[in-house]
C-alpha cells in the first residue's frame, strides 16, 4: 500500500470514528448520547406478558395485526404424527414452524428408512419412533399429549381406538372414517378414555372462508339463496395403484377425498343441516382407474332455510377448487376456496348507479398450523374442538345418503336439525 493511500485510509478512519479494523471507538455512553429516544410508537409496550405496538399507520392504510405470542417449547402440546405420506411431509411436519402452541415429539412410520430421515430432520430422538406395530408404546412417552393421524381412511378407525386406549388426545384427518359405523366406534372409543376426538377440517380453520361464514351467518348481504362448490382434480395413469382408488382403503372414489370439501363447507358457512340430498355419480368404463370407485359425483342439497348447494366432484378434470356463493344482495366469489393456500374472495354488489366488484384482502395463517393450535388448546384449556367426532360422523351419513340417492335415482329426506352448529363445539375466538 502506497503512503498516500495509508494516509488518506488513516484521515478517513479517524472522521468516521472508526478504527483499522473497522469497529466504533467512540464509547457506548457517547453513542446513547448521539441518538434521541426511541418513541413508544417504536418500541411498543408489555402488558400480560404481551408485546404490543400502537398503529403506526395513518387511518388509510390497513393496520397490522400484534406480533406472534409463540408459548416457549416446554410447555408446546406434543404431537405423534402418524404416517408420514405426502401430506405429513409436505404439509403437517413443516406446520408445525408456524405454530405458537405444538410441537412434533414422536413419529410413527412402517418405512424405517423414511422415518429415520425424517426424525433427523426434525429433530426427533431414535425412542420417540415407532413403527406401527410398537404404535402402543406412545402411552409411555409424557412428552406426547396427542396423535395426529394421517393414514388411509380405513385404518383411522384402529388407530384412534388405539390412542384413544393409550390415553392420548386425537387429531385424525377426513374423512373420519370408511363408514358411519367405523365413526360412532371412534367416538366411543374417545369417550370411554375421556380423550379429545377432533376431525382435521382444515377449511373450517381457513381465515378466508370464516370471513364468508361471517357474511352468511350475519346477513350482511342479505338471504343465502344458493351455493356452487367444485372439486376437481386429475388422476396419474397409474392412479390404480393408489390406495385412494382401491374402496377397501378410501371408503370411495372422489367424494370422501376431495368431495367432503364441498359438502362440509356448505354446511360449515350456514350452520344448518340438509334435509334432502340428491345426487348422480358418473364412472368412466374400461378405466383401471375407477374399476373399485367412482370418478364423478354430482349432488345438490337443500336446507331448512331454503338454501341451496350444488356440488361437483371428480378425479377427471383439470384442477378447479371453487365456490360461489348467490346472496340477495351480493355475489361471493372464492376461487383456491379448497387449497392448503391461495384463498381468494371477491364480492360483487351494487354501488350506487354501478356494479363494484371488490376484492378482501386478508392476513393468511397456515391451514394446518391454525388446526394443531386449535387443538392444542383445547387440550391446554381442556375445551370441546370445534370439529369433533360428531361433526366427522354427520358427513359419514351424509356421504352414505348421496351414494344411496345416486344409486336408487331418488332424493334422499334427512333429519332437520333444530339448531344451528348442531355438531360443532364452540366457536372459535378472533384470536383463533
Amino acid at each position: 500500500m502506497s503512503k498516500r493511500v495509508d494516509l488518506h485510509r488513516r484521515n478517513l478512519l479517524k472522521i468516521t470514528g472508526l478504527g483499522a479494523s473497522g469497529f466504533v471507538l467512540a464509547d457506548a455512553a457517547q453513542a446513547a448520547q448521539s441518538y434521541p429516544a426511541p418513541s413508544k410508537v417504536d418500541t411498543g409496550s408489555v402488558e400480560g406478558g404481551k408485546v404490543k405496538f400502537e398503529n403506526w399507520r395513518a387511518p388509510a392504510d390497513t393496520p397490522s395485526g400484534p406480533p406472534p405470542v409463540p408459548m416457549p417449547p416446554s410447555k408446546r402440546v406434543g404431537f405423534a404424527i402418524v404416517g408420514l405420506g405426502r401430506l405429513a411431509l409436505e404439509e403437517i411436519l413443516p406446520a408445525f414452524g408456524e405454530s405458537k402452541k405444538a410441537k412434533p415429539a414422536a413419529l410413527v412410520s412402517g418405512t424405517p428408512e423414511k422415518l429415520k430421515a425424517v426424525a433427523h430432520q426434525y429433530g426427533i430422538s431414535e425412542s420417540a419412533c415407532f413403527d406401527y406395530a410398537a404404535f402402543d408404546r406412545v402411552r409411555d412417552n409424557p412428552e406426547i399429549k396427542a396423535v395426529y393421524i394421517v393414514l388411509p381412511n380405513a385404518m383411522h378407525r384402529e388407530f384412534v381406538e388405539r390412542a384413544a386406549a393409550a390415553g392420548k388426545h386425537v387429531l385424525c384427518e377426513k374423512p373420519m372414517a370408511t363408514s358411519s359405523a367405523d365413526a360412532r366406534a371412534m367416538i366411543a372409543a374417545c369417550e370411554k378414555a375421556a380423550v379429545k376426538l377432533m376431525v382435521a377440517y382444515r377449511i373450517q380453520y381457513e381465515v378466508y372462508n370464516r370471513r364468508l361464514a361471517k357474511f352468511v351467518r350475519e346477513k350482511t348481504f342479505g338471504r343465502l339463496l344458493g351455493m356452487s362448490a367444485t372439486n376437481v382434480q386429475t388422476v396419474a395413469e397409474n392412479g390404480a395403484e393408489q390406495w385412494r382408488h382401491k374402496r377397501v382403503m378410501s371408503g370411495g372414489g372422489s367424494l370422501p377425498d376431495i368431495g367432503l370439501y364441498c359438502l362440509n363447507t356448505a354446511r360449515f358457512l350456514t350452520g344448518e343441516e340438509p334435509v334432502e340430498i340428491f345426487a348422480y355419480t358418473v364412472t368412466p368404463p374400461n378405466d383401471p382407474r375407477f374399476a373399485d370407485v367412482e370418478e364423478t359425483v354430482s349432488f345438490q342439497m337443500i336446507f331448512p332455510s331454503g338454501f341451496i348447494a350444488n356440488c361437483f366432484t371428480s378425479y377427471g378434470g383439470r384442477d378447479d377448487k371453487h365456490h360461489r356463493l348467490n346472496f340477495e344482495k351480493a355475489v361471493a366469489d372464492m376461487p383456491n376456496a379448497y387449497l392448503y393456500a391461495g384463498q381468494r374472495l371477491t364480492v360483487t354488489s351494487r354501488s350506487g348507479d354501478a356494479t363494484s366488484r371488490e376484492e378482501i384482502v386478508l392476513k393468511p395463517k397456515n391451514q394446518f398450523a391454525a388446526e394443531l393450535d386449535h387443538m392444542a388448546d383445547c387440550i391446554l384449556q381442556n375445551r370441546k374442538p370445534r370439529t369433533p367426532g360428531e361433526e366427522g360422523l354427520q358427513d359419514q351419513m351424509l356421504m352414505e345418503a348421496i351414494y344411496e340417492s345416486a344409486k336408487t335415482g331418488a332424493p334422499v329426506k334427512l333429519k332437520a336439525s333444530d339448531t344451528l352448529d348442531a355438531f360443532r363445539g364452540p366457536p372459535l375466538s378472533d384470536e383463533d
